[in-house]
């Protein structure tokens, strides 16, 4: 693939749509109309992510992602340790989404359960995913573009209808308070600007892509910095616009379904449904592209000699005809119907924090990776270095600080999270000897 094909493949896995309605309402509800505020200053922090990953993946564009890279860099024990994490956390992650797609599917079939739901939909993604990865890459694309539709639709309905000026939202904020609107507080501000960095998360996984990807080593950081652009642009372009739209403002920010509620007073019963159906494309079209991901983790793993030899043997299977990791797709596809069956409070204790410490991890290899050399071989080189790593970890200690202030699923996620780490660290302690002093240094073209 191009440039094209690994962008359709991120777009999809960031899922701007998913993002507008179930991530923003919740900054929308506690900074108020402040939350085009944290929405910029949320894309600035993923910017500085961007460049960190642009100069990783550049340096190792591999099938393996955040444990291939940084294990490189860092050290075996750290690639082993976020590799144990990642079999975990990754693996599941879809689950996430494929059990939330239920409550837009019963809009045109009533009674759906969440799990039967989820899991025709990872089967029919696994199934795709067995494909080769340019018909994925369409598939998803056609996906992609019924998202960006419904997006757009949104964004033109509020710019045609605007009833305050855009100056107002951004330099007197307001929070609905009660029965009133009062200034939105600088700590609101700050606390929701960890969760605007989740509703952009997704512009990194193009790393996943790289040994299917012509030139990878030039191409990659290009396309990562392009996935995040289109993803900021595609997510602050409706908020604003149903921000400067809404007539009643008090009613939009209490509102639990902000952008449902626009659609229903500035369209019809009709279009809402519509726009419905497209979120739930949107979600189907991340799940294919995280079992597309997960697929060549877990073949990453098979050639990294992670597991028992027969099933190391299984896991690099390449399907004769589509070129597809196909053993190691199923792999992926099986684990994430599994998980359908766990509850899906302990599911996003599981995945919530994962991301904060893969980022935190990435902000150090590439600062470690300049230093000592390690990642020389890189055809981008980030801007302004070493200001967006550093910009990085002091976001990340702060959205980390946000996690344990929160009793109900943030601190529960962290020690979850940290206790994986601990986990994997002790099996990797078990399996030194076995791995030997070669693993992660042989490079896939060995």
């Amino acid at each position: 693939m191009g440039v094209g094909g690994v962008l359709l493949l991120t777009l999809s896995n960031a899922t701007p749509a998913c993002s507008l309605y179930v991530v923003v309402p919740g900054i929308i509800q506690q900074a108020g109309s402040g939350a085009l505020i944290v929405m910029g200053a949320a894309a600035l922090i993923s910017l500085a992510m961007a460049f960190v990953y642009a100069e990783l993946a550049s340096a190792f564009p591999l099938a393996g992602g955040d444990y291939a890279m940084l294990g490189r860099v860092l050290g075996p024990a750290v690639g082993f340790v976020l590799m144990g994490q990642s079999v975990i956390t990754g693996a599941i992650g879809s689950t996430v989404l494929a059990l939330g797609a239920s409550a837009y599917v019963t809009a045109f079939w009533p009674g759906a359960g969440p799990v039967p739901v989820a899991i025709g939909i990872i089967a029919g993604a696994t199934i795709l995913g067995v494909l080769n990865i340019r018909v994925s890459a369409w598939v998803t694309g056609l996906f992609l573009l019924v998202e960006l539709l419904a997006i757009l639709v949104i964004a033109a309905l509020g710019f045609s209808h605007v009833h305050r000026p855009l100056l107002c939202l951004i330099l007197h904020p307001t929070v609905l308070r009660g029965a009133g609107l009062e200034a939105t507080p600088i700590s609101a501000l700050g606390s929701t600007a960890a969760v605007g960095v989740f509703a952009y998360f997704g512009f990194s996984q193009a790393v996943y892509f790289g040994e299917e990807m012509h030139d990878a080593r030039r191409k990659v950081a290009r396309t990562i910095l392009w996935a995040l652009a289109l993803t900021v642009a595609l997510e602050i372009l409706p908020l604003a616009a149903v921000l400067l739209a809404t007539p009643d403002l008090k009613r939009l920010l209490a509102s639990p379904s902000p952008f449902g509620d626009f659609l229903r007073d500035s369209g019809s019963q009709g279009l809402r449904v519509t726009i419905g159906l497209a979120i739930a494309v949107a979600v189907v079209n991340a799940v294919i592209v995280g079992v597309l991901i997960i697929g060549r983790f877990f073949y990453s793993t098979g050639r990294d000699l992670v597991w028992h030899r027969i099933v190391n043997q299984a896991l690099v299977k390449v399907h004769p005809r589509f070129d597809s990791p196909w053993v190691a797709t199923l792999l992926a596809g099986g684990i994430g119907i599994a998980a359908c069956f766990l509850p899906f409070g302990l599911i996003l204790v599981l995945t919530g924090t994962s991301m904060v410490l893969l980022y935190g991890f990435a902000c150090v290899g590439v600062i470690v990776g300049r230093l000592t050399g390690r990642t020389s071989k890189t055809d981008y080189r980030m801007p302004l270095f070493p200001l967006a790593p550093a910009l990085g970890l002091m976001a990340l200690a702060y959205i980390l600080y946000c996690e344990w202030t929160d009793l109900n699923v943030g601190r529960p996620s962290l020690i979850a999270n940290l206790l994986i780490l601990v986990g994997a660290m002790v099996w990797y302690l078990l399996k030194r000897k076995t791995l030997g002093t070669r693993w992660l240094t042989v490079d896939p073209s060995e």
